[in-house]
């Protein structure tokens, strides 16, 4: 995980994008937590992305009984909602440290402007995507190719979305994705889009811009 620097100096409603790489999880997870716990109401909002080596994660309403093999795969119980998810590379996973309360957002809100940026960058490719209210995320037809997990502690969020781009699906199998029982997963490769994980990570920051932040512009660290 590289060091992050929380004292910027940006405009309110700007953000810092920071293009990380692929990143061990757990140390991902516990620089998310440190953000969180030492933000401020003047800290301004960061969207990490990134990649994470293989792993499974366990939201806080997670069953043991949907891992159904690991086969050597570690999995980490973690502090967001939802159910069992998996990471590899090849998935594009943009973490949100917001302050929701300056953002004027509600937390169904916020689920809701993430499901449709990933549905408006796939419109663009003229792949129709729908979220689902009874199961947050993003599906296309009735296979899954967003998953959305969230926690919010005093008003900020970390956690967020992860786009299945192009990468290995089969650990998918070994797993009831998001609690649910052979449940397909798809990608955009498989959708016949070309374009890879950078001009998707691209794509997506200008989806979660204007959603999120009203088309603030925002600042893009390479």
């Amino acid at each position: 995980m590289q060091d992050h620097d929380p004292s910027m100096d940006y405009d309110q409603y700007r953000f810092k994008v920071r293009n990380i790489g692929l990143s061990d999880y757990y140390a991902t997870w516990q620089a998310m937590k440190n953000f969180t716990n030492t933000r401020t109401s003047e800290t301004h909002d960061e969207i990490w992305l990134l990649q994470h080596p293989p792993v499974f994660t366990q939201g806080i309403a997670g069953k043991p009984e949907h891992l159904l093999h690991d086969h050597g795969i570690a999995l980490i119980k973690t502090d967001r909602g939802g159910q069992i998810t998996y990471h590899g590379p090849g998935q594009i996973v943009a973490y949100l440290l917001l302050d929701i309360r300056r953002l004027k957002l509600g937390v169904r809100e916020l689920v809701r402007n993430l499901e449709n940026a990933v549905i408006d960058l796939l419109q663009d490719y003229c792949i129709k995507a729908v979220g689902r209210v009874e199961a947050p995320g993003v599906y296309v037809g009735n296979a899954k190719i967003a998953a959305l997990g969230l926690k919010i502690k005093k008003n900020f969020c970390y956690h967020g979305i992860a786009l299945n781009v192009d990468m290995d699906l089969t650990p998918f199998s070994y797993i009831n994705p998001c609690g649910y029982q052979g449940l397909q997963v798809t990608q955009t490769k498989d959708l016949g889009i070309t374009d890879g994980l950078e001009i998707l990570n691209t794509r997506l920051v200008n989806q979660l811009q204007e959603k999120l932040f009203k088309g603030s512009p925002s600042s893009y660290d390479h």
